[in-house]
Parts: structure tokens; sequence; C-alpha cells
């Protein structure tokens, strides 16, 4: 079917209109988010003006006089860089710490953890949540400890 002259440009002209009437509509909504955006947004020329502070920050993360204790798992070292993390681990029983290194540190799963000791998933699932429990118990004593010689 073919459309006649007349019909042809009046769709041309519905789809220029149509066209103006979008793009219009998409400058307004860029200028709203524009205006949202300046409102909620502050210069950081201004806040340095108003108060001096230091734009960035470096982290300590290897900046640590103590010397970081390594455990060896299945022939990985395990470096723990906070004291009392490492003796609370240490206080811990052997299998369980592997445990929770493996876990932890080295990110296996528990199936794979399992397959390197001869137990299920739920075994070693189970061995994890209470050597988290014990850890937790000692972080508290340790916690505990240095508090009440904070006190002296």
């Amino acid at each position: 079917m073919r459309y006649s002259e007349q019909f042809m440009e009046h769709i041309e002209y519905a789809f220029h209109a149509f066209c103006k009437i979008v793009l219009r509509h998409e400058a307004i909504n860029a200028w709203r988010d524009l205006k949202r955006k300046e409102a909620r947004e502050i210069s950081l020329d201004y806040l340095m003006s108003e108060r001096y502070f230091e734009p960035s920050a470096m982290d300590s993360y290897f900046e640590k006089q103590d010397k970081p204790t390594v455990f060896i798992v299945l022939g990985k070292e395990v470096v723990v860089d906070d004291e009392r993390l490492a003796t609370a681990l240490s206080k811990l029983p052997e299998l369980r710490r592997e445990v929770l290194l493996l876990y932890y540190f080295v990110g296996y799963r528990d199936e794979a953890i399992g397959r390197q000791y001869g137990r299920c998933r739920s075994t070693i699932n189970h061995r994890r949540n209470v050597a988290l429990k014990q850890l937790r118990k000692e972080w508290e004593k340790l916690k505990h400890e240095e508090q009440k010689a904070d006190t002296f």
C-alpha cells in the first residue's frame, strides 16, 4: 500500500515534533539533575578554605613495628600482623587453627579443607564454628588482660 505524499509529510512533521518534545524534556531532566547535584554537593575548594584538613590519608598496614607472626599451614605461609589475633590463634589447638587459617586467610572452602583432612564438608564447618567460638573467648581474655594491665 502506497501512502500519499501529503500523509508522508504529515508523518515527518509529527516525528520532528515528537523528537523536539523528547529533547526538550531530556534537557529539563538534565537541568533538574544538575540543580539537585549542586544543592547536595560541596566543592572541595570550599571545604579546604573553611578548615584545613589533609585531603588524603596513608594506610599503615605495613608500617607496624611489631614483627608479624607467620603460621605455616599445608606448606603455605599465613602472615598475621595483629599481635592479639596471632596470640589468640596460637592458643587454639592445631587442627582448629589450621581450619580457620585455611578458610579465612588462604581462601579455601569447606569442601577443599575437608579433602585435605579426609573429612566431609559438614564436619569442617562444625570444626570451624567451634574454633571461631574458642577464638572469640581467647580474644576476649586477651582484651581483658590488656585492659587490666592498662589500669595499673
